[in-house]
Parts: structure tokens; C-alpha cells; sequence
């Protein structure tokens, strides 16, 4: 074992954890090439925590290449449910050096930081050391070798549970319940854990975290999932039954979840031929009675607004969930980005009102893809879900969600009603929909302006008419308490959405620590736009400053021109694809309360 330290530098350390952090929380990333199994590694790290009764979160990154190519796990462990990335690493153990130089700015080191690598490997990218972090030689690969059948990975996953101090039996445990090949393999690989095990258990200097024997199981039941996965499970419990989607990046997840899932319900999922064929056999299935939704990213809700607004014109219930990426264009697929949003919210030709929603956080995926599906089908509307890939994509270890108890509920006409006009203008703006087949209640849906009996019409009382309703059912409807989540007090908040509200809630929750409050509003539903929801959550405010991770500040925009913000209201606002940092943003916030 060989350490080597370099000199102490600001450059590229990561900020250090608050008071006592260390003690309660452990960032780790493992990083090697294509098919060295980092993945295969953190996923069973994470799992090994979830089984020593602790909380954590795993985010993928990868380089740009289709197949292969450099990767990294990147891990945080904590006591408490935890919703974003540190502000720097206490450990990068890496399998081998190939490219790993490309992830220095996602793997911020801190000056007291560890890196594990096997010299044989060549020696770390002088990157990761400039902040002071030092280096430990090991040689994986010649553990590895020593007992046959085993794999490098395997002695990884020992190395750093050892050091972020998870118990051996719940590394074990992890191991035994994903093994799904010849049982002399697996106690090769058991030997292999083992012997990672013991290698890391010899290394200094990394903050690992105390867990009793009492803290071997929670008293209840954790689920670890991704946002993709929650995506999917609150689409089949919100009444979807059939899904038509075309693959692509961040969003595949999503489709590979539901296709077996739907199966067990009675649903159908199929594979389109692209975009375009997606959102138009939904629309069609929904028609025929259907609760339907596509999953797909930026590309593919371009190439979907005219169906979507089919749908609005035609009043047919639909949700597409747009699980965002970097852009424009083919951009940065397997990176994050909230840079969809101003098309999910105006990106329809002509006066298209619909319904714009997006979780807060990887558990939140459930339910509010559960609430899009509830939502679309009262209000006979098109409802866009606004995930992302760094929630899609990462897995947590949460809390099991509850059931909020949204469910499919639309309105349909009996058969033979007398005076049935589909479009009819009632006070809810809500008419009932006539399902194909029913005898005496025939209507055409289609594209075309129409009367209220679904007759087509280019006459400017009908098209007043229709606009209002359409409009009407949206923006009187109540949306209840599920329209954002607000949380703390202050004169002062922060407006946020998506996966930045977890960065959001962690900044604030030290800067509390520090006697400075802030109000946080994390908007769930982003149209149709509430106006006096969000002055009844600012009361007492006088400043408001916007959050979020794109280019061109597109929530602070959407807010100027929908609601009367209080005071002279700012933006902090950044591109992909890196993350926001709780440090980061708590320095940010700091600094603008002071201005």
C-alpha cells in the first residue's frame, strides 16, 4: 500500500460538508471503463445501505459514447433521506484510469478526500489531487486474480462498504439476493467482497459511517427505486393501460419498467416506429376509453406537438412524460438539464392550453405521475409530466411512498342521452365524452374547429366558444394543496421546480442552521399558471429569487409574465450538465440577501 499526498490547493476542492456531516453523511464515486462493472458495484453498494438501515442516492454518468467508454457511480450515503449530491467526494475509488480525467468537474474532491486506484493502473489524473486529497495505492487486480472466477468489481464493492462503513453481512446480503448465476461463482465473488473488505478496512483517513447492530434493518420497509421506475409505478396506479413510446435517452427506463408492469394489470405497451406514430395512438386509444401516456425526451416531445394538439382541440385525455436532458437538439443525452421547459408550457401552435406538471424529487415521481394521470382524465386534457434525467435516471433509497389516492376519473355520457353534444359549453368547461360503441351518442373528434355537437365550423361565435372552455376547465379547477410544495418561513424564498428542489431543500435547511431563513416554493404544477395560489404562498415576502438549471432563466421568465412577483425578484440560473450543489446555491443565496 503506497500514499501519496500532494500540496493543498483551492482549485478543485469540494466545500466542506457543515458541522458534523461527516459523522452522518459519505459521498463516494466508483469510476473505471466500459464493462468494468462500477455500475453493477454502486448499485449494490446503494442496496447494502438501504440493508444497514440508511438512506442514499446514486447518480450515473458516463461519457459520450454510445457503448463503452469511461463511467462512474456516483454515491451518497446518509442518515437521512437525502435528495441531492454533496458538495465534494470523501472517496473516488477507481477500477483503472481510462478517461476518468473527463469527470473532474463532477467528481469534486475534497481536501480531505481519498482516492483508491491500483498503481499498476497507472498513477491519478494530478486533477483529483490539487485540492490535497491523497492517494492509496491497491492492487485490485491482483486480489482479484488470486481467486479464480472472481471479478474486480466485487473486490471494488468491498473496498469502499468497508470504508463507508457498511457492515460486511449487509454487503453480503446485497451481493447473495442480486446473484443470478452458478453458485461457485457467487462464493467466489462472496471471497473476492471479502477480501475488499479487509484491503479497505486498512485505509485511514475517510470519515465512515457508525452503524450499530440496531442499525441493520429499518423498522419500515424502504423502497429503492429511480425516478423513471416511480414514473412508471405511478402510471399504472393512477388507472394508465396502455403506453405506445418510442425509445431514446433519459426515458428508455420508463418503457422497460412499464412493459412487464402493464402486463400484470391487463394494459399493453408497444413499441412505435417513431415519435409521431406515439403520441397519435394514444390520442386514439385514449379515445376508444383508454387511460394512455408516452414517455420520451426533448427530440421526441418536438416531434409530438401537433398531436398534442390534437388532443387539446379534440379534448382527449393523454399524458406524455418528458424526461429531461441537455440540448438543444441531440444535445447531451445522458446528462441533466431543465431547458424543456418553456416548449412543454408554450410550444404549441395556436391558443393550446394543457397541463404542465413535474415531480419535486425520485419519490415524487409516483405521485405525481399518478396526479398528471388524474388530472388528464378529469379535465379531458393533453398533461405533460416534466421529469429529468438526473431524477429518471438516479436511484434513491426512500421512504415507500403513499398513495395519494388519484385515480382515473372521466366523465362519460350513458347510451341513447338525449341532446348529446360532446363540446358542450357547461360552466365547468368538463362535457362528457361518449366512448366508441355506445349506441345514440356518435361524435367525431378530430383537428378541426367545431360546435358544440363536434361539427366542424370556422365561424367566430364557435371558436370564442370552444377557446373559453378549453381554457376555463383548466384555470378554474381546484388543484388543491398538490400544486407546490411550500416549506419554511422568511420574508424571503426561493421558487423552484423538479430535481433542483432537492438541492434547494438542503441549502435552506443550513443556512437554518445558521439562523438565516428562507421560505422555499417548489412549484409542481407550472401551467395553467394560479396567480393568486402563488400570492397566497408569498404573503409576507419581499424578495424572491428563482432557481433552476438552464441557460436562459426560462422558470424566471414564465413567472415575469404570469404573476406579480414580489419586489424586484432575481435569478440564479445555470445550463447542465452539472449538478447544482447544495453549497453552491446556499453561497448564492447568502450573497443576495445581502445585495
Amino acid at each position: 500500500m503506497k500514499v501519496i499526498s500532494r500540496p493543498e490547493s483551492q482549485s478543485r476542492t469540494g466545500t466542506a460538508s457543515p458541522a458534523g456531516e461527516a459523522a452522518t453523511s459519505i459521498s463516494i464515486a466508483l469510476a473505471g471503463s466500459g464493462g468494468s462493472g462500477v455500475m453493477t458495484a454502486g448499485n449494490l453498494l446503494l442496496d447494502a445501505a438501504a440493508k444497514a438501515g440508511l438512506y442514499g442516492l446514486m447518480v450515473r454518468t458516463s461519457g459520450p459514447q454510445i457503448r463503452g467508454g469511461e463511467a462512474a457511480a456516483l454515491l451518497r450515503l446518509a442518515r437521512r433521506q437525502t435528495e441531492s449530491l454533496d458538495d465534494g467526494f470523501d472517496l473516488l475509488l477507481a477500477i483503472d484510469w481510462q478517461n476518468i480525467n473527463r469527470f473532474a468537474d463532477e467528481i469534486p474532491m475534497r481536501a480531505s478526500g481519498v482516492l483508491v486506484g491500483d498503481s499498476d493502473e497507472g498513477e491519478p489524473p494530478e486533477v483529483f489531487l490539487e485540492g490535497g486529497a491523497r492517494f492509496v495505492s491497491l492492487p485490485l487486480k491482483k486480489i482479484a486474480k488470486a481467486i479464480p472466477g472472481s471479478w474486480i468489481n466485487m473486490v471494488a464493492l468491498g473496498v469502499s462498504g468497508a470504508l463507508a462503513g457498511i457492515p460486511a453481512e449487509a454487503l453480503e446480503e446485497a451481493l447473495r439476493a442480486s446473484w443470478k448465476r452458478a453458485e461457485t461463482a457467487l462464493q467466489a465473488n462472496l471471497q473476492a467482497l471479502r477480501a475488499g473488505i479487509e484491503a479497505g478496512a486498512q485505509i485511514e483517513g475517510v470519515p465512515r459511517m457508525t452503524i450499530g447492530a440496531a442499525g441493520a434493518a429499518p423498522a419500515a420497509p424502504r423502497w429503492l427505486l429511480s425516478g423513471n421506475e416511480g414514473t412508471g409505478f405511478g402510471a399504472v396506479r393512477g388507472g394508465i393501460r396502455f403506453v405506445a413510446a418510442y425509445p431514446i435517452t433519459p426515458a428508455t427506463e420508463v418503457l422497460e419498467w412499464l412493459a412487464p408492469a402493464l402486463t400484470k394489470v391487463g394494459g399493453t405497451l408497444l413499441q412505435a416506429e417513431d415519435e409521431l406514430a406515439s403520441i397519435n395512438m394514444i390520442v386514439g386509444a385514449s379515445y376508444g376509453g383508454v387511460p394512455s401516456l408516452t414517455a420520451t425526451a426533448g427530440p421526441g416531445l418536438a416531434l409530438m406537438t401537433e398531436g398534442i394538439g390534437l388532443a387539446v382541440g379534440a379534448e382527449v385525455p393523454v399524458v406524455v412524460v418528458d424526461v429531461m436532458r441537455g440540448g438543444p437538439s441531440t444535445g447531451i443525452p445522458a446528462k441533466s438539464e431543465q431547458s424543456d421547459l418553456s416548449f412543454a408550457v408554450s410550444g404549441l401552435h395556436g391558443d393550446a392550453p394543457r397541463l404542465v406538471v413535474a415531480p419535486t424529487s425520485i419519490a415524487d415521481c409516483v405521485a405525481t405521475t399518478q396526479w398528471a394521470v388524474e388530472l388528464a382524465e378529469t379535465l379531458q386534457s393533453p398533461a405533460i409530466v416534466l421529469s429529468d434525467q438526473f431524477m429518471g435516471q438516479s436511484r434513491a433509497i426512500v421512504e415507500r411512498p403513499a398513495d395519494p389516492g388519484f385515480s382515473a376519473k372521466r366523465l362519460v355520457v350513458e347510451a341513447n342521452a338525449p341532446d348529446f353534444k360532446r363540446y358542450r359549453d357547461t360552466p365547468s368547461g368538463v362535457s362528457p365524452m361518449a366512448i366508441p360503441g355506445t349506441p345514440g351518442v356518435v361524435y367525431t373528434a378530430d383537428g378541426l374547429e367545431k360546435n358544440e355537437g363536434g361539427i366542424p365550423s370556422s365561424q367566430a361565435r364557435d371558436h370564442m366558444t370552444q377557446l373559453e372552455k378549453r381554457q376555463r376547465k383548466l384555470a378554474q379547477y381546484d388543484y388543491g394543496r398538490w400544486w407546490a410544495d411550500i416549506e419554511g418561513e422568511g420574508d424571503a424564498a426561493i421558487i423552484t421546480f423538479g430535481s433542483v428542489t432537492g438541492v434547494a431543500r438542503e441549502a435552506l435547511s443550513r443556512l437554518a442552521a445558521r439562523g438565516v431563513t428562507v421560505k422555499l416554493v417548489a412549484l409542481r404544477l407550472l401551467a395553467p399558471a394560479l396567480p393568486e395560489k402563488l400570492e397566497q404562498a408569498l404573503e409576507g415576502v419581499r424578495r424572491v429569487l428563482v432557481v433552476e438549471q438552464n441557460h436562459s432563466a426560462q422558470l424566471f421568465r414564465y413567472l415575469r409574465a404570469m404573476y406579480d412577483l414580489p419586489g424586484k425578484p432575481a435569478s440564479f440560473h445555470r445550463p447542465g450538465p452539472l449538478p447544482m450543489r447544495p453549497g453552491e446555491l446556499a453561497d448564492v443565496i447568502l450573497e443576495w440577501r445581502q445585495q
